[in-house]
């Protein structure tokens, strides 16, 4: 019996209480499975069948911290000139101008390993590395750098052909048990010239067909089994290939590294808003469990529940993680031409008290249904909590994310 039963009920068998709970909730912890790993999964449902209340929470707790603050490493390599700084700005949201933008020149600009952390969340980290074909890249093209067991994944970028250079380093890459991702930037610069040079056969699918073809055979001749490429414009991240690179690195992190990740997506597309929306609402489900488990002691509802204070503090974490904090609704509102009091006139998530207000005499009933359960306890006190939690922690995501889309829809048509 731990100390939660002891304090609350003096004596009371509160493990068999929490059993009663199990079927409920035992099969809804595996959904969270896209951000935690299979072995946290299994051990907070293990507490949880044991009827370990004190346990559960803190399982789920440190496995939310663990996903939090999971450092992400990128290491971007490539020639000289083939646009990795334009592909890391991309990743990273930020102008060429911008502070903490990674530097892009007309000549070679990345003369050593130089780290950009990403401007929101600094445990993302995009390592820019000396392309092969500078006067000052490693004499052993990356032997070190690949050496270096810090990084999760290698992006090689080529705004041309794929070298045997790329191939070596690829092989090394994989010899480490580390993946790797073939980009070939300045798609857009080259569809251009195809629509200019062939206007009346041009058909920009067709091209891009080709052009994927033409790689994976070169990758294939110089030693590269089943490589996968990527077609991008670092101008146009919401086109070609850039949201299906996204998806796949995600795909291929490790659970706990995936909600890092998602993160820093900007949200520059409907899909890359979409791949946020999906990652967060498994996060939904394991407060709301975390939330139910607490609530099966008498009273705990009241001292850790989900009350106006937090329900505030959850939406303004959904503002910022979608960029419609206050500083990013400015920068909006001076794209689109407008004020920030008419942006926030035409969405419904940027005032919170509005947002909430409900005084409809079913809202109180709820409220007076809440209060009761709370001072109980037990499966109908952890039911209500679960719900409460859940069906209001979608509503605020739901609501940002059509915020989010309208607005940016309307930025793209400005």
């Amino acid at each position: 019996m731990d100390w939660f039963t002891s304090y609350f009920l003096s004596g009371k068998n509160f493990e068999q209480l929490a059993q009663k709970c199990v079927p409920h909730y035992s099969t809804l912890i595996s959904k969270a499975v896209g951000i935690l790993s299979q072995e946290s999964v299994e051990r907070i449902q293990r507490v949880f069948q044991e009827g370990k209340l004190k346990q559960v929470v803190e399982e789920i707790q440190e496995a939310l911290q663990k996903s939090e603050n999971a450092p992400l490493d990128v290491a971007v390599i490539g020639q000289s000139g083939s646009g990795k700084s334009s592909f890391i700005n991309a990743l990273l949201g930020l102008g060429h101008e911008e502070e903490g933008s990674a530097h892009v020149g007309v000549v070679p600009t990345t003369m050593k390993k130089t780290p950009y952390q990403h401007p929101k969340y600094p445990i993302v980290t995009f390592w820019d590395l000396p392309g092969t074909g500078t006067p000052n890249s490693l004499p052993d093209p990356y032997l070190e750098i690949v050496g270096d067991d810090d990084y999760d994944f290698f992006i090689i970028i080529s705004s041309s052909r794929f070298s045997s250079n790329d191939a070596l380093l690829a092989q090394k890459i994989k010899e480490k048990g580390k993946n790797f991702y073939f980009v070939r930037t300045m798609v857009d610069v080259e569809l251009h010239s195809e629509e200019k040079s062939k206007p009346i056969s041009f058909k920009k699918e067709r091209v891009l067909q080709q052009i994927r073809d033409d790689y994976l055979a070169i990758l294939s001749n110089i030693g590269i089994s089943n490589p996968c490429v990527f077609l991008v414009s670092n101008f146009h991240p919401d086109k070609f290939d850039f949201p299906r690179l996204q998806e796949t690195l995600l795909q291929d992190l490790p659970a706990h590294k995936r909600y890092t990740f998602v993160l820093q997506l900007s949200s520059l597309s409907d899909a890359f808003i979409e791949v946020k929306r999906v990652i967060l609402k498994e996060k939904i489900w394991l407060n709301a469990l975390k939330s139910a488990a607490l609530a099966i002691i008498p009273f705990m509802a009241f001292f850790s529940g989900f009350d106006l204070p937090k329900q505030e503090k959850c939406l303004n974490l959904y503002r910022s993680y979608f960029g419609l904090d206050e500083q990013s609704v400015k920068e909006i509102a001076q794209k689109l031409g407008t004020s920030v009091q008419e942006i926030k006139s035409s969405t419904k998530s940027l005032d919170f008290w509005l947002f909430v207000k409900n005084d409809s005499i079913a809202a109180k009933a709820m409220k007076c249904a809440e209060s009761f359960c709370s001072v109980n306890g037990g499966l109908r006190s952890s039911i209500f909590q679960f719900l409460k939690v859940y069906f209001l922690r979608l509503k605020f995501i739901n609501t940002v994310v059509d915020d989010v889309k309208m607005l940016l829809h309307k930025t793209l048509e400005s």
